[in-house]
């Protein structure tokens, strides 16, 4: 099988990357009889066609002889070639009405469509994700607003850092005053806020002592589902009702925004449950946040403050408080600071991609070598010109007119 790695064609263009030069060495090696690796000439990769060729990659200029081409984010309807099979990242799964067009296409030029978001082990659990890289630089984007906001301290911008060893000297330069961070969400994304946060040194206390408590050093908790979501009948929670019914809760989250400064949501939000808060709660006296990191990035969705995402060059956009306007970043000191970039990894590319790498090695790898495998039939969305039957519930979606 011939495997290649396409350039990025969506603009801005992604600099990550499935697989490092040194791990497709590596694989090279090991597979040498099963698989042979190319390379699409790339001016944007965080790697670049040097590091591949030194590890004995060949860079090409056309990759369409390949059996498997492999990227990042959507590829262009206009750079698709027929009858190829490709992995990446659709964002079609969801309804997206953004990439309509693109499931389209892939189905009239009788694409193969595998995507990484549904490559799932046998308990339905993802096994490739860019999240934990997502939370690390979601964390230090809402440091980074933060010492802008007070002016405490000044870090250079993650996109700014050749990887995260240089981010981790960056947060050296962090000097908090006894605030509360409230954190959301314990996935892979809530992790990796907590690593960064605990590399600054901020002490994790549990729900109820950042509610009661006053501390004199800043400090952090991290919310799982019940600590802030309730049943509406009776005030209780039962987990796997609240998953399957999010509908029947109310959310109790104002307490915490009432003793905290900083939010940091890395939590999974159902459509169907409430949202965090309500956006007329941010024009209370008692609403303490002023910098909310919506690593989440959902527009309209659990963070009302998010009324749209922001870019890596343009990373945050402000709401004042009584209008809900949007203002520019810190336009105004009362006013509150959000940060919703929507590809946080991109940020921090090398380590992102060597991460997401390994994972696709022992996750994916292993599945490509089988005659037949499950796992990837039911991570293929499209095949021979039509919906699998996995999703054929994309069917409406893809015949519904144009938004």
């Amino acid at each position: 099988m011939k495997i290649g790695l396409i350039k990025e064609g969506k603009v801005p263009p992604d600099r990550r990357v499935p697989f490092t030069p040194k791990q497709l060495s590596y694989l090279s090696e090991l597979y040498k009889d099963s698989f042979s690796f190319y390379v699409e000439s790339s001016p944007f990769r965080c790697f670049s066609d040097e590091e591949y060729i030194q590890e004995g990659i060949e860079v090409v200029g056309d990759i369409s002889f390949c059996d498997l081409l492999m990227g990042v984010k959507e590829v262009p309807v206009s750079q698709l070639i027929p009858d190829k099979t490709y992995m990446f990242f659709s964002h079609t799964i969801k309804e997206q009405a953004h990439n309509r067009k693109l499931l389209q296409a892939v189905l009239e030029k009788n694409i193969t469509l595998m995507d990484y978001e549904v490559l799932k082990d046998e308990k339905g659990n993802r096994t490739v994700a860019f999240g934990h890289w997502a939370g690390i630089v979601g964390a230090y984007n809402g440091l980074w607003a933060y010492g802008k906001k007070s002016g405490l301290f000044e870090l250079k911008r993650a996109m700014d850092c050749f990887d995260k060893e240089e981010l981790d000297q960056e947060l050296v330069k962090v000097q908090l005053p006894p605030i509360k961070i409230v954190v959301t969400g314990t996935g892979r994304v809530g992790k990796g806020v907590v690593e960064i946060l605990e590399h600054v040194g901020i002490r994790q206390v549990d729900a109820k002592e950042l509610l009661l408590q006053y501390f004199e050093e800043p400090v952090f908790t991290v919310l799982s589902t019940h600590d802030y979501y309730r049943r509406k009948t009776d005030g209780g929670y039962e987990r796997e009702e609240f998953y399957s019914s999010p509908d029947k809760y109310e959310s109790h989250f104002l307490k915490y925004a009432e003793v905290s400064d900083i939010l940091m949501a890395a939590s999974y939000w159902d459509p169907r449950a409430p949202n965090l808060f309500k956006l007329k709660d941010i024009s209370s006296e008692d609403f303490s946040i002023s910098v909310i990191a919506d690593i989440t990035c959902d527009i309209n969705g659990s963070i009302p403050t998010t009324v749209k995402s922001s870019s890596i060059l343009n990373p945050i956009y402000d709401i004042e408080r009584d209008t809900f306007e949007v203002l520019p970043a810190f336009g105004k000191q009362t006013s509150i600071s959000v940060m919703a970039i929507d590809n946080l990894p991109t940020e921090l590319p090398r380590n992102a991609s060597e991460d997401f790498g390994n994972q696709l090695i022992h996750q994916l790898i292993p599945e490509l070598l089988k005659e037949e495998s499950k796992v990837l039939d039911k991570a293929t969305i499209a095949k021979e010109g039509d919906l699998t039957i996995e999703f054929i519930f994309l069917k409406d979606y893809v015949n519904s007119p144009e938004d």
